[in-house]
């Protein structure tokens, strides 16, 4: 990978996740610590990034980047629609859910009504500062060791909180999805609570951009079997497409 690559792909983390994590990054990549170094000087010097101990921060907080060229949100377009397709899946009011985290879905939750009634689950602590704000939810944030470059709680308690839950719906962020591997993640303690999250619902809806396709992680957590509906972007590879319904997965194209 080349590094104006590898930083197009440390911006869109950032912008996910609003955190970076040297050590983390340079396993996931397999590079060394100081190339993830050199690049996160470079994004600070394009106002992309704020240099902390151990990694980087947004430079003007979660999803906003410095303006100008070159400093789009990546597939902000796409995120922004598959959040509006995902909110036709909320659950009826006094139904319940379990929210992911990532950008896409802390999108979703912009467009949940104040009057709407729901009960909601999430590890992710930018997701929960969201939904405190909505009068009509009922949050339940669960606990555990929070991981800075998600800023979402894993780890064993995180799973066990979850083996007495069942809702409605679970609303699931992936950062990689193909046929043979299903939805991956590079974190073996991220993956856990994803698969709990699967689990728990008596619908899963993943949601996530087209980029997204024919990449793997070490740590499956989900089949495509597992999953009922895919909210992705109209850029999707109908081939990738083909290989959900297939599985007799709902595709929307957003």
């Amino acid at each position: 990978m080349y590094a104006a690559e590898r930083q197009q792909l440390l911006v869109e983390r950032l912008l996910e996740d609003g955190r970076l994590a040297v050590i983390e990054l340079a396993q996931e990549l397999d590079v060394s610590s100081e190339t993830i170094r050199r690049d996160l000087a470079a994004l600070e010097r394009d106002g992309l990034a704020q240099r902390v101990h151990g990694g980087a921060v947004a430079a003007r907080g979660r999803g906003m980047p410095a303006a100008g060229p070159g400093h789009a949100i990546p597939n902000a377009e796409q995120k922004g629609r598959i959040a509006r397709a995902a909110a036709a899946h909320l659950p009826e009011a006094g139904g319940s859910m379990v929210l992911d985290a990532g950008t896409t879905i802390s999108q979703l939750v912009d467009l949940i009504p104040h009057d709407h009634q729901l009960t909601v689950i999430t590890h992710a602590i930018p997701t929960a500062a969201k939904l405190m704000t909505i009068p009509s939810v009922e949050l339940h944030m669960l606990g555990g060791r929070v991981r800075g470059v998600t800023s979402a709680a894993a780890g064993h308690s995180t799973v066990d909180a979850l083996a007495s839950v069942q809702v409605d719906v679970c609303f699931l962020a992936t950062s990689a999805a193909s046929p043979q591997h299903g939805l991956s993640s590079p974190d073996s303690e991220e993956a856990a609570v994803k698969r709990a999250f699967v689990r728990s619902a008596r619908k899963v809806v993943a949601l996530f951009d087209a980029s997204k396709f024919s990449a793997e992680h070490v740590f499956a957590f989900a089949s495509y079997d597992d999953l009922d509906i895919v909210i992705t972007d109209k850029g999707a590879d109908q081939r990738e497409v083909e290989a959900l319904r297939a599985r007799d997965v709902e595709v929307v194209l957003a």
